[in-house]
């Protein structure tokens, strides 16, 4: 869909949960950057691409790379918000500054709709120091924009993606799935 003459509808799969559609991936994406490249209004593929199924979903999430190339612009200039998951990390607050100016810049000269809808602390685990550290900094400085839910480390959480499932359908009771839940919750009241 981003570099073929596939149609946006037609790579969209049903999950099984009602109301949840998701566009997976393929191993064609890899070269996606590359071939982006040299592509005419290279940074506005995505949003010209999911034109068409904008009326036909309340909310579409792009999950994107942990990396600020090409297919991360493509998916800021396409979004009306953004939501960052924030590990725990020092590197990670370093990447966040990154990534919020990454944000402003495409705000600026492509997309002025474009939003920080929140920043979600995951993978926490409130008995290391550095968790609680870098949670306290996020605090300090973003607390606006802070989610109040928070993500916790869990076992679970990193297993169901090796079977496949997500968390709510591998572990449905559990604390992680509740934490999602929450934090689904909470993202539909900022939007």
């Amino acid at each position: 869909m981003l570099i073929s003459r596939c149609d946006g509808a037609a790579a969209v799969v049903p999950t099984g949960f009602p109301g949840l559609d998701i566009m997976p991936s393929n191993i064609s994406l890899a070269g996606a950057e590359f071939e982006l490249v040299d592509s005419e209004n290279r940074e506005q593929k995505l949003k010209r691409a999911l034109l068409p199924l904008k009326d036909e979903y309340d909310v579409i999430i792009i999950d994107c790379p942990p990396s600020l190339g090409l297919l991360t612009v493509n998916a800021l200039v396409a979004s009306d918000g953004v939501v960052v998951p924030m590990l725990c990390e020092y590197f990670s607050l370093e990447g966040l500054a990154q990534l919020l100016m990454t944000v402003k810049e495409i705000k600026r000269r492509y997309n002025p709709s474009l939003e920080l809808t929140g920043i979600l602390i995951t993978m926490y685990n409130g008995r290391l120091s550095l968790s609680q550290e870098v949670s306290a900094e996020l605090k300090k400085y973003y607390s606006d924009k802070l989610f109040s839910t928070v993500i916790p480390r869990s076992v679970k959480i990193s297993e169901a993606p090796g079977f496949g499932e997500p968390i709510q359908k591998y572990e449905k009771h559990g604390k992680g799935a509740a934490a999602y839940n929450e934090a689904a919750r909470e993202l539909w009241k900022r939007l």
